[in-house]
């Protein structure tokens, strides 16, 4: 069992070296932490100049454990070792830890550093790693495993609390500015920037004589240019403990770390494009921060909004007509918490006649479209109330719910669009409020409650003749003067009026496009690579330094990508309803090339590349099945592998850009479709 933590980057808005003298009045014990009973020093070095000082502690904690295990185990106390490297000229100190006791059995190792802000020298940055494998412990491995993560939990909040206290005591104490390692040095400073000046006055000699050589011909000389890293702008894997606070809202330290996690391995699999925070946060709450699973569930909604270009419905796509003239529902102010309020009138709603005059997949376009729009609200909710919202209101009246409505290719149609937003939205909805059900009601729940989340079902609030509107009722959820008129308020709700849908707007089953995907436009492909039956794409290519461009995503199992190229014409090779455009006769290096060595796209990574095609000919992109069980293996999954043809899936998108398009730059590359679009934005943390 292995346990990790990556803590976010909290700010202390104090100067370094004040944050080094409340750390150093931890030692040699803190009554505000009563686990640290002491420490002896091991060893302590301390440079001439005083610029470094590094010491080695054995620390003695008291951890807070059964009596019984401690008993059975033997011991009294754990023993640690610390050594912290300060370095006062570079303004940082390095810490690192490891258990002496049991070190055997259970394995300990935790690293922090202090470091200057880097956008403000007066502030210090404070990290923290710490991973925990617990081998074996006479048995008591999970009891263990508990006890140290409540215990490394509590230090971990803990932590800036004793910082902070002890700021406090020195300022109180008279202690308001400590001087740096430079300033009550200054001659060394000085001697060292004699030094750099004369390195820098050679470089600027030699390269006003290389501009004297060179000038007449054009020549641009590159240097270094020594600008400083502002790593919380760019970097993808660390966030600010402030941030997190004010824009995501308060979360455990385990839950911060996983998050941090997460977020880095989409950095690292999907070419530094990840989706927004509170959207990785939403999948995290769905599987309670467990990462595993987390991870699987939202690399599946990644590649479906890809593939669908999700991302793009607020500002490409419209309702018919038929929808918003029929369809039964919109927003609707906001309710006590502020979360924005959607109002439904299922019972009133024509289900039949929409789905026969619009199809089942406009409906479901709809309802995504509506979905989309209730991320954008919460953003805008979040902005004006400056306090974090992720989620909405929804108030669902059933009056009028009656045996048409349990028309069967309705209720399929329901059963898939539940699936859907389950799959792709969760932890969006605050609550549902349920209003006038009529008797009808509960068959309708018994057929679509095996579809929904256990967690999403909980929020569910049923009131049923008027008590809605007393208190307990819906006031506690809408303010009174927003509860809609249909309801006995004073509200006007702006949603249509809905009514029969006109029979003379149904279509033929053709028409309505049943079946067909959600998106017809959509720019890419899905394929199942078979194990020993790659699936195989031929691009022609007419002229020289045409560029192939590709953006793919595995969504199940373990891929090898792999581009050939062949002089011999490959198309009359290719076999009716076969993915394969090699045929099995040709030998490699006499028949077909190489082009790009074979890559390994594993389960939820995402790769996107390019190739300038320096010949004419066929090209092939290939996807090979890549051996190995997919990451997301239940035991349906492996007794599957043991009887069926093992397989991967992949989504995909290529495209072949003309040589008179691509100047040598990548202008035109970037013109391809990115994997996320609004997605696919790296929230800043400073």
């Amino acid at each position: 069992m292995v346990q990790q933590y990556q803590s976010p980057v909290r700010v202390y808005k104090h100067p370094f070296e004040m944050v080094m003298a409340a750390y150093e009045k931890r030692f040699p014990t803190c009554e505000m932490i009563p686990v640290f009973v002491g420490c002896d020093i091991l060893s302590d070095v301390e440079s001439e100049d005083k610029a470094t000082h590094v010491v080695e502690r054995r620390c003695k904690l008291n951890v807070d454990a059964p009596r019984l295990l401690k008993r059975m185990v033997g011991f009294d106390y754990i023993y640690f070792v610390q050594k912290n490297a300060l370095n006062r000229k570079e303004r940082s100190l390095k810490i690192s830890a490891h258990n002496e006791s049991f070190s055997s059995r259970v394995l300990v190792n935790e690293t922090c550093q202090y470091t200057v802000h880097p956008d403000n020298p007066n502030w210090t940055c404070f990290e923290q790693t710490a991973s925990m494998e617990i081998k074996s412990f006479f048995g008591f491995e999970s009891t263990v495993e508990k006890i140290a993560m409540k215990q490394y939990t509590a230090n971990i909040k803990k932590g800036k609390e004793i910082i902070e206290y002890y700021l406090n005591e020195l300022q109180t104490n008279g202690v308001k500015y400590i001087p740096t390692w430079a300033e009550e040095n200054p001659h060394l400073v000085a001697s060292q920037s004699s030094s750099n000046s004369t390195v820098s006055t050679a470089s600027n000699t030699l390269m006003e004589d290389l501009t004297e050589v060179f000038g007449n011909m054009n020549v641009f000389l590159l240097t270094d240019s020594h600008m400083p890293i502002n790593y919380f702008g760019t970097s993808t894997d660390k966030l600010e403990e402030d941030y997190i606070e004010h824009i995501l809202g308060v979360l455990q330290p385990i839950e911060e770390s996983k998050l941090i996690q997460l977020r880095k391995w989409l950095a690292d699999t999907h070419n530094g494009k990840i989706p927004r925070d509170d959207h990785i946060l939403r999948f995290l709450r769905s599987r309670d921060f467990h990462f595993e699973k987390a991870k699987e569930f939202l690399c599946q909604s990644l590649s479906w909004r890809k593939q669908h270009q999700v991302d793009r419905i607020l500002s490409n796509w419209k309702a018919p007509e038929t929808l918003e003239k029929y369809y039964i529902g919109g927003w609707h102010h906001y309710g006590t918490d502020h979360r924005p309020i959607y109002v439904l009138r299922l019972g009133q709603m024509d289900t039949k006649g929409l789905l026969k005059s619009v199809g089942e997949e406009q409906i479901l376009r709809h309802v995504i479209y509506i979905m989309e729009q209730g991320l954008q609200k919460c953003r805008e909710s979040s902005v004006l109330r400056n306090k974090p919202m992720s989620s909405w209101t929804c108030l669902l009246d059933l009056e009028g719910l009656n045996m048409r409505h349990l028309w069967r290719p309705g209720v399929q149609a329901l059963l898939r669009i539940i699936e859907v937003i389950e799959a792709n939205y969760p932890e969006t909805m605050a609550r549902l409020l349920i209003v006038r059900s009529p008797r009808v009601f509960p068959v309708l729940w018994t057929l679509i409650s095996p579809f929904i989340d256990e967690k999403t079902s909980s929020k569910f609030m049923m009131y049923t003749g008027t008590d809605y509107l007393e208190c307990g009722g819906l006031v506690d959820y809408i303010p009174t003067e927003f509860i809609p008129d249909f309801l006995g308020g004073v509200s006007k709700c702006d949603i249509p009026e809905g009514g029969p849908v006109p029979k003379s707007l149904y279509k033929t089953e053709w028409e309505k496009g049943d079946g067909v995907a959600l998106w017809e436009d959509t720019i890419y492909k899905s394929a199942n690579v078979l194990k020993g039956a790659p699936h195989e794409v031929l691009v022609e290519v007419p002229e020289r330094d045409c560029v192939i461009t590709w953006d793919f995503d595995s969504v199940k199992g373990d891929v090898t990508f792999t581009l050939f190229h062949s002089t011999h014409p490959l198309g009359k090779n290719n076999v009716t309803n076969s993915s394969q455009v090699i045929a099995k006769h040709m030998t490699l290096g006499k028949d077909y090339t190489i082009m790009e060595a074979g890559i390994v796209c594993r389960e939820g990574e995402s790769v996107q590349g390019s190739h300038i095609a320096r010949k004419p000919g066929s090209y092939v992109l290939q996807w090979k099945y890549h051996g190995g069980q997919p990451q997301s293996s239940t035991v349906q999954d492996v007794l599957y592998q043991v009887t069926h043809n093992p397989k991967s899936k992949v989504i995909y998108y290529h495209e072949l850009l003309p040589s008179e398009n691509f100047r040598g730059s990548m202008t035109s590359l970037e013109s391809c479709q990115s994997a996320f679009s609004a997605l696919s934005h790296v929230t800043t943390s400073s």
